[in-house]
């Protein structure tokens, strides 16, 4: 998650202004818990924990989902984001040297997949489980959901730079996590993004997430994979970040832009990986998060 700091981000930027909210962080960090189980770690009544959690979730940082137990219903609590990165700089020239495209994860226009593989929309399964040949189904487009052990997907991001325009930023967010049989939270994958054919860098994946149920998951998916980690990639002028983290030193101007032709996006976990632990994307009303792929793209006015 990145984040400027800005008054419209207040909601977030005040769950750090408190210790008790910072330990439940921290508490949730190790594992989901209810509100009494937090209030116990604590040494706080429910009451005033269960304010805290109302910020938390509020601000976006954790969710909550309401399970049976042997007492009837309990609330437990999950921590949502892996990190969050604070942007003191806005990157923003203006709000014109800006556009911003949602690009589906079912929208892919190349692939190279092997088993396990599989796609899935918000309704039931597209094809078959583990056929790769139905990567090719034109019902691929209406995909929420694609996993696959190893290869590749490839994304067209337009292009809507015009004469001089020069690219000074792109950023793209998306959910994404290993892929497992069944599911695996200890489940490493080496993952490998690029665009136009020069690669940005490598993040290793921790797992698969299944353990607990994604927010948006659809009720008809009842195995398996139930969410990813949302990340934000960004190719600045300084290098290629992943949530604040130094991927490489590209940029821009490594990219071979050309007015008129579009992005080539790709995510891949090659066979020839250390970790060959495949690759699961969610889409809107799939996972813990509401969206595509998101893409910004800041530019400079023609000189």
């Amino acid at each position: 998650m990145d984040i400027e700091i800005d008054s419209k981000n207040m909601p977030i930027l005040e769950c750090f202004s408190s210790e008790t909210r910072v330990k439940i962080m921290e508490l949730l960090n190790d594992e989901p818990r209810s509100i009494n189980e937090l209030a116990e770690a604590l040494g706080l009544s429910s009451a005033i924990v269960t304010k805290h959690i109302q910020k938390l979730e509020e601000a976006g940082i954790i969710r909550t989902e309401s399970i049976s137990g042997k007492r009837g219903r309990r609330k437990v609590c999950h921590l949502l984001h892996e990190t969050i990165t604070l942007r003191f700089k806005s990157t923003k020239p203006s709000e014109e040297n800006v556009y911003t495209v949602s690009i589906p994860v079912g929208q892919y226009t190349d692939y190279e997949v092997h088993p396990t593989c599989g796609l899935a929309s918000e309704t039931g399964m597209i094809g078959m489980v583990d056929d790769p040949r139905y990567f090719s189904s034109p019902d691929h487009v209406k995909a929420k959901h694609i996993w696959f052990g190893s290869g590749f997907v490839q994304y067209r991001i337009p292009n809507y730079l015009v004469g001089r325009q020069q690219l000074r930023e792109l950023q793209l967010s998306f959910e994404i996590c290993s892929e497992a049989p069944d599911y695996n939270e200890q489940w490493p994958s080496d993952i490998y993004f690029s665009l136009n054919g020069v690669e940005l860098g490598m993040w290793t994946c921790p797992g698969d997430f299944g353990r607990h149920r994604g927010v948006l998951t659809p009720s008809w998916w009842t195995v398996g994979t139930q969410h990813g980690l949302l990340k934000t990639l960004t190719v600045g002028q300084d290098g290629t970040y992943l949530d604040g983290q130094r991927l490489s030193g590209v940029t821009p101007t490594d990219l071979g832009i050309q007015v008129g032709k579009d992005f080539a996006f790709q995510i891949a976990n090659p066979e020839t990986a250390v970790h060959r632990g495949g690759v699961n994307l969610f889409g809107s009303r799939f996972g813990n998060y509401d969206q595509e792929i998101e893409v910004a793209v800041r530019y400079a006015p023609a000189p």
